[in-house]
């Protein structure tokens, strides 16, 4: 399974983001129950980059 060309261009989007502010991304990976691209950075934040290539954070 791969990534849509939408979850893509919003990956490289947030990781500049959060590189941009000192913030360590620590993990990257495509759940492949949900197809969303999960980043897990800093202290607690979640990143979820849906099929669509909407961006919920929690």
């Amino acid at each position: 399974m791969q990534p849509t060309f939408e979850q893509l261009k919003e990956l490289y989007r947030v990781s500049v983001e959060l590189t941009n502010m000192y913030v360590s991304i620590h993990l990257v990976r495509l759940d492949e129950r949900t197809s969303n691209v999960i980043v897990l950075a800093g202290d607690g934040i979640e990143v979820y980059i849906h099929f669509d290539g909407e961006v919920t954070i929690a």
